[in-house]
């Protein structure tokens, strides 16, 4: 039995241990209204200190439509990414612009691109709409990803080229109820890739069901292999939001086309001159490109380099006439120049390929009528019943209305007789199908020039202070480079 001392002690042990447990709850409770206090205190601070680091990687940009007689200027400030490069090409392309002239400059941690630009009749820009539309998109360059394509389902397709195996994939396509909406077709080195935009015939709605899913990729692997290409033809569902012209030179490019022999005839006024050289001074390899100008070659190239992954830190873009030259100094993404000539060849292959496989050969034929089932399939018969060969095509509907691109060769990819045109016209309507005409820009005293253009391999690597003083001046900071 307890004594009293005993019960007087743990009295006051309770009072002791009761005291104690208040004063830790005290404690935290001071502690938590003290940092709220904090927050509250710092809350102005950081929000502050969020906006700074917006600002600093919001890229600044400048449209100047006054100190350039024959372009307008397009200026972006911004800190150092090594993606802006292609995404702020990809804009301008997009909006089908030309890039005439360009200076890129980006050491350090900050990144300065200018961009003389026009639009394809080769005029400044004057559309308050473009203008406001370039501000924004490339104001929020870092901020913006590309656009889904809501409510549709995605193919793509490599495999090897043939006359008629575009025929064959739509008329596949159109058997088993499928509606493409979007496409776009590529070929090169007797390769093709197409990525198609489709919707079910019935519903209006994205195929959802995986066996119908299952038989359309076996059916267009069929189609794509014919009797020897077993092992390269790939069909893909795919949920990626990649840009669409991106994705196409991806798909080339694994698909190895750079490095395949092409089965049918080119003309070769598109084929490039490319250098490679390294600059041991500054640890760049410097890349030369020579070629006939056309739209959207800078993305071509800017794309091949980011997705090899290569690093611009400097570059000029200058064309004359119908000619282009540009100068990159690229390191690999890991901060080495090239170090092998294995390596060396194949950036210069990948590059070429890079440029041929855009390089529209043979004439453009233009499809403008309403849509209906099957229709490209019914098309697309046609040419194959008249010999002819698809080596790239655009396909889109708008409003019920279909608005498809072919360029076309013969069999062997010589141009196509006129008289075939003339009655491939008249079979599918020449009211719908019409040639289409290239803008005047392109075809300006381009085959004249041909013969006094020399090659790259005298081509002199300027040294780096050369190529920042001359970009200085060229952006108006400096008056002179000499």
């Amino acid at each position: 039995m307890p004594t009293g001392e005993t019960i007087d002690r743990n009295a006051c042990f309770s009072a002791s241990s009761s005291r104690t447990s208040w004063n830790q709850k005290l404690r935290r409770i001071r502690r938590k209204k003290d940092w709220k206090m904090m927050q509250m205190e710092r809350k102005p601070f950081l929000e502050e200190y969020e906006k700074l680091i917006v600002r600093m990687n919001t890229p600044r940009v400048m449209i100047d439509n006054a100190g350039c007689v024959d372009a307008t200027r397009i200026m972006i400030d911004s800190a150092r990414n090594d993606g802006i490069l292609l995404e702020a090409v990809q804009v301008l392309t997009d909006l089908n612009l030309s890039i005439k002239k360009g200076y890129v400059s980006s050491d350090g941690r900050w990144n300065m691109d200018v961009f003389h630009v026009t639009n394809l009749d080769g005029s400044k820009l004057t559309d308050g709409s473009i203008i406001n539309c370039i501000e924004q998109s490339l104001g929020t360059i870092h901020r913006t990803r590309p656009n889904s394509i809501d409510g549709m389902t995605t193919l793509e397709l490599t495999g090897t080229d043939r006359v008629g195996l575009l025929s064959e994939v739509f008329a596949v396509l159109s058997e088993l109820s499928c509606d493409v909406v979007e496409s776009k077709v590529w070929t090169h080195n007797g390769r093709i890739a197409s990525i198609i935009h489709l919707k079910d015939c019935d519903s209006g709605s994205p195929i959802e069901d995986s066996k119908k899913i299952d038989r359309i990729e076996a059916r267009l692997r069929n189609v794509l292999k014919g009797d020897n290409d077993i092992r390269s033809a790939k069909t893909l569902v795919s949920i990626a939001v990649t840009h669409t012209e991106r994705r196409l030179h991806q798909m080339m490019f694994a698909d190895r086309d750079y490095d395949r022999t092409p089965i049918m005839k080119t003309h070769g006024r598109h084929s490039p001159l490319v250098s490679v050289q390294n600059c041991s001074e500054k640890e760049y390899s410097v890349v030369n490109i020579q070629v006939k100008d056309r739209p959207k070659l800078l993305f071509d190239v800017v794309c091949t380099l980011t997705d090899m992954q290569y690093v611009v830190f400097h570059a000029t873009i200058n064309t004359t006439l119908d000619k282009a030259y540009l100068e990159f100094f690229i390191r690999h993404i890991d901060g080495t120049p090239i170090r092998s000539e294995a390596e060396k060849q194949r950036v210069i292959m990948c590059l070429k390929s890079a440029i041929e496989r855009r390089a529209s050969e043979g004439v453009r034929l233009e499809l403008f009528r309403p849509d209906k089932p099957g229709l490209l399939a019914e098309v697309t018969r046609t040419f194959r019943e008249n010999a002819m060969n698809v080596t790239q095509a655009e396909i889109s509907t708008k409003k019920g209305m279909a608005l498809n691109i072919f360029y076309v060769t013969d069999a062997i990819g010589n141009p196509v007789d006129p008289k075939v045109i003339d009655s491939v016209m008249d079979r599918i309507g020449s009211g719908y199908l019409r040639v289409k005409e290239l803008p005047l820009m392109y075809h300006q005293k381009g085959e004249s020039d041909e013969h006094n253009t020399g090659g790259l391999g005298g081509a002199v690597l300027f040294s780096l202070g050369s190529l920042v003083r001359r970009n200085l001046y060229n952006l108006g900071l400096i008056k002179s480079y000499s």
